[in-house]
């Protein structure tokens, strides 16, 4: 089951690309705090002491030595030690780094050490995708068993990477940071609880994970909540509820919007025509598939298909 969960995540990943665009090393001395804004998405590794993170949406956590944050969504977070004014990351960014990859700030205090990254992930699909995900994913070194030094030897690996360009730095450090995050949200599947909220948390849960696999698998058939809930091994009732709460969107909702989320991956093909994409995908007219579409990204298919969209809303 553990192998279907990490496939249903390569399915989504596959949907949205990212990009590596910064890495730094921070020497931080409490009090301090750092206010990084919404735009990129950012991951933090702690190398020496611990620190509060916060997300935009006020999770919150203690990170301590070994424990890896990602905060994917790029919806801005904030992270400190003590009681001090934040100060917005990209300030000290340009106060302070050069070649040296480096920044340092606060007080007199215990130190706490930190590599950092930024990323972006982009696609058309990105904005629905994103919403899939937790706001804030921590890896504690606790929950690593001995072998999973990966957290580590990525990070560091990236530091000097940046620190020492060589002909094709640019996309080793994008690819790094890329197997970075995922082996995150891997590991994030493995360890959450299952009621954690959110599609990463769902597939901890054995009965849904069913489910999403049957959808994923077979994205075209149309399926009732009450097969779905077979599949599940659960009643009707209890499936439906369960399967919205963690994911956020009812079975039927969420089966229309990956079946659409395939769609528009199919409208970049070439030779590619609205109507075909339309009926593969399940819609009986051209009329109810640009209806669906449109409600989904934004924009009808034919501007999917020219490549003229707009951005998703």
């Amino acid at each position: 089951m553990m192998a279907s969960r990490v496939d249903l995540l390569s399915q989504v990943l596959t949907l949205i690309r990212l990009r590596g665009e910064l890495i730094f090393s921070s020497e931080l001395t409490a009090p301090w705090a750092l206010q990084f804004d919404a735009g990129s998405a950012y991951f933090h590794v702690v190398s020496e002491g611990t620190m509060e993170v916060r997300a935009s949406d006020g999770k919150r956590v203690i990170a301590a030595a070994g424990d890896l944050i990602v905060l994917p969504q790029g919806s801005g977070h904030s992270i400190s030690v003590g009681d001090a004014t934040p100060v917005p990351i990209r300030e000290v960014l340009e106060a302070q780094m050069r070649e040296q990859l480096a920044i340092r700030l606060g007080g007199n205090g215990a130190m706490t050490q930190l590599i950092t990254g930024a990323f972006r992930f982009e696609g058309d699909n990105m904005p629905t995708m994103l919403a899939v995900l937790p706001s804030l994913i921590h890896i504690s070194k606790a929950l690593r068993s001995e072998e999973e030094a990966w957290v580590e030897g990525i990070a560091h690996f990236l530091l000097a990477e940046a620190r020492v360009p060589h002909p094709g730095s640019s996309l080793m450090i994008s690819r790094l940071i890329d197997v970075l995050v995922i082996r995150a949200m891997r590991t994030w599947v493995r360890t959450a609880p299952p009621e954690k909220r959110g599609w990463l948390g769902a597939l901890a849960d054995i009965r849904i994970s069913r489910a999403l696999k049957a959808i994923h698998d077979e994205p075209f058939r149309r399926r009732t909540v009450a097969e779905l809930a077979g599949i599940a091994g659960m009643s009707r009732s209890s499936f439906a509820e369960r399967f919205a709460t963690l994911i956020g969107a009812a079975p039927l909702h969420y089966q229309t919007r990956w079946r659409l989320l395939l769609a528009n991956e199919m409208l970049k093909g070439p030779d590619t025509r609205v109507s075909e994409v339309g009926r593969r995908v399940g819609y009986d007219s051209d009329a109810a598939f640009s209806r669906a579409f449109k409600a989904q990204f934004g924009y009808p298919p034919a501007l999917a298909l020219r490549g003229e969209f707009a951005a998703s809303p």
